[in-house]
C-alpha cells in the first residue's frame, strides 16, 4: 500500500515509512492512495468467519508487502486476545464494549497493533525510535502498556496535569522501563501542539527518529476498523439498518468506521457524539470549521478542540460537505446531560456506563428520534471504574475494581513536569 499526505506536498510513503514517520514532512496526515472494496462473497459470509480471519482480510491490503501475511497473522493474534461483547439494551439500542483489554479502553487495539508493527520493523534496526504521544487520558495508558519493553522503542507521553482521572494517570505514569510520562501544565491541545511542533523541529528530527502513537499514525488509526466489522458481523442477520454512535474527541475511531464504509461495509449512518467540545457538531450545522480551545469535562478523553482526524473524514467523503452530512450526524451534550444519561442507563437497564459511553448513548437516542427504523450501537469506550469518582457519585453505588485496575492503583506515580515546548525539546535532546 502507498500512502499520500493530505497536504499533498510530500512524497508518497510505504506503510513502514508512514508508521515510522507518523506525520508527513509537509505536516499532513497520511492516507491510503487506493483501496480495494470487500468482495460480496466476503460480506455475505462474515458470520462464518472467525474474528481473526476477518481482521486479516480487513487490514492486509493496508500493510502488505511491508509486513508479510504470516507476520501479520502473528501481530493480529497478539493484538486481539480479548473480547468485544455487544450488550442489548432494547430493540433499538445496543452497546459495543471496547474495554476488555489490558488498560480497559478502546485504544488497546490500536496501541498493541502499532507497537507490534514497530517491533517488526525494528528487529534489525540499530537506531532507537522515539514514540511521541499526546493523551487526554486513555491513549497514554494504552500506549504505555502496548509498547512496554518493545525493543528499540522509547515512548514519551505528554498528558495535561490535573485533567485525567486518577486511574488513567496511574496507567500512564507507573511503567518505567522504556516509558516516560511528561506532565504538562495545560490542556490536551497544548500537549498535541507540542507533539506537532516536535515533528516540525529540524534540529530534533535530524538527531532523533520520531514517530507518533496518536491516531494520526496509520497503524493506530486503521486497526480500529476491527470493532465495527466485528459488531456488524454479529448484528447483520438481526437488523436491516445498523448505525453507530461514537463518543468522539480526536475522531480517529469514527474515522476508522468510515473507512470500512468506504470498503463497502453497509453501515447505515455514523453519529459523532460530542461533549462540550463540539467543533464538528457546529461544522455540520454551519459548514464553518472553527477549531477552538478545549473545554474540560467529565468525559475528558473527548476534550479536544481541534480534532486531527477530521481531515481524513473529509477526504473519505471527497471533501463534499453534503456527502459527509448524508453519512454523519453530530450532537453535543453537557456534563449535566451526561450524568443524567449515566443515571438513566443504570436505573432503566441496570447498566453501568462511563461518561463517554453515556454521551454515545445520548447520541443514539437523539438519532433514533428522526431515524426510528435503524438499530443504533453506541460504543462504550472505557470501563466505568476508570472514572471511579464520577461514576460512583452519579449512580450512588460502590464499584468493584477489576484486576487490570487493581494492578496499578497502588503504584507510585512517576512523571516529569513541563510547561513549554522548550522543556520538551531539551528532554528529547538529552535522550539522543
Amino acid at each position: 500500500m502507498t500512502y499520500y499526505s493530505l497536504n499533498r506536498q510530500a512524497p508518497d510513503a510505504t506503510f513502514e515509512q508512514a508508521v515510522v514517520k507518523g506525520l508527513a514532512p509537509d505536516k499532513g496526515l497520511y492516507f491510503p492512495a487506493s483501496v480495494t472494496p470487500f468482495t460480496n462473497d466476503f460480506l455475505n459470509t462474515l458470520e462464518n468467519l472467525s474474528d481473526h480471519d476477518i481482521a486479516i482480510q480487513t487490514i492486509k491490503q493496508f500493510v502488505l508487502p511491508d509486513i508479510p501475511e504470516k507476520a501479520l497473522e502473528e501481530i493480529i493474534s497478539d493484538t486481539l486476545d480479548f473480547d468485544f461483547p455487544i450488550v442489548k439494551l432494547n430493540e433499538n439500542i445496543s452497546t459495543l464494549e471496547l474495554f476488555h483489554g489490558p488498560t480497559m479502553a478502546f485504544k488497546d487495539v490500536g496501541a498493541r497493533f502499532m507497537a507490534r508493527c514497530l517491533g517488526y520493523f525494528n528487529k534489525h534496526n540499530e537506531h532507537e525510535v522515539t514514540v511521541l504521544v499526546a493523551t487526554s487520558g486513555d491513549t497514554g495508558g494504552a500506549v504505555a502498556n502496548g509498547f512496554l519493553g518493545v525493543k528499540g522503542v522509547h515512548v514519551v507521553i505528554l498528558y495535561p496535569s490535573g485533567k485525567v482521572s486518577n486511574i488513567q494517570e496511574k496507567q500512564l505514569t507507573t511503567h518505567q522501563q522504556n516509558i516516560t510520562a511528561l506532565e504538562v501544565d495545560g490542556v490536551f491541545d497544548d500537549c498535541q501542539d507540542m507533539v506537532k511542533q516536535a515533528f516540525l523541529d529540524e534540529e530534533l528530527t535530524s538527531q532523533l527518529q520520531l514517530t507518533s502513537a496518536n491516531s494520526i499514525n496509520v497503524a493506530r488509526w486503521l486497526p480500529q476498523m476491527f470493532y465495527f466489522i466485528f459488531a456488524y458481523k454479529r448484528l447483520k442477520s438481526h437488523h436491516k439498518q445498523i448505525s453507530f454512535s461514537i463518543p468522539s474527541g480526536n475522531f480517529g475511531n469514527i474515522c476508522a468506521g468510515m473507512m470500512l464504509q468506504k470498503l463497502g461495509l453497509p453501515i447505515h449512518h455514523f453519529i459523532a457524539s460530542n461533549n462540550a467540545n463540539n467543533v464538528v457538531a457546529q461544522y455540520l450545522h454551519s459548514e464553518i470549521y472553527s477549531p477552538k480551545a478545549s473545554v474540560q469535562t467529565i468525559s475528558n478523553a473527548m476534550d479536544v478542540g481541534n480534532p486531527s482526524n477530521f481531515t481524513r473524514i473529509q477526504e473519505i467523503y471527497g471533501n463534499d460537505f453534503q456527502n459527509l452530512k448524508h453519512h454523519l450526524s453530530s450532537f453535543s451534550y453537557s456534563d449535566t446531560m451526561t450524568k443524567a444519561a449515566m443515571r438513566e442507563l443504570y436505573d432503566v437497564y441496570n447498566y453501568v456506563a462511563d461518561p463517554h459511553g453515556a454521551v454515545g448513548y445520548l447520541g443514539a437516542k437523539d438519532y433514533l428520534k428522526i431515524n426510528p427504523d435503524t438499530h443504533c450501537v453506541f460504543l462504550e469506550t472505557a470501563h466505568p471504574t476508570k472514572f471511579l469518582d464520577v461514576v460512583e457519585d452519579v449512580i450512588d453505588i460502590k464499584l468493584e475494581l477489576p484486576e487490570q485496575i487493581k494492578s496499578v492503583i497502588d503504584k507510585e506515580k512517576s512523571s516529569i513536569p513541563i510547561s513549554h515546548y522548550a522543556e520538551l525539546k531539551s528532554f528529547l535532546l538529552s535522550c539522543s
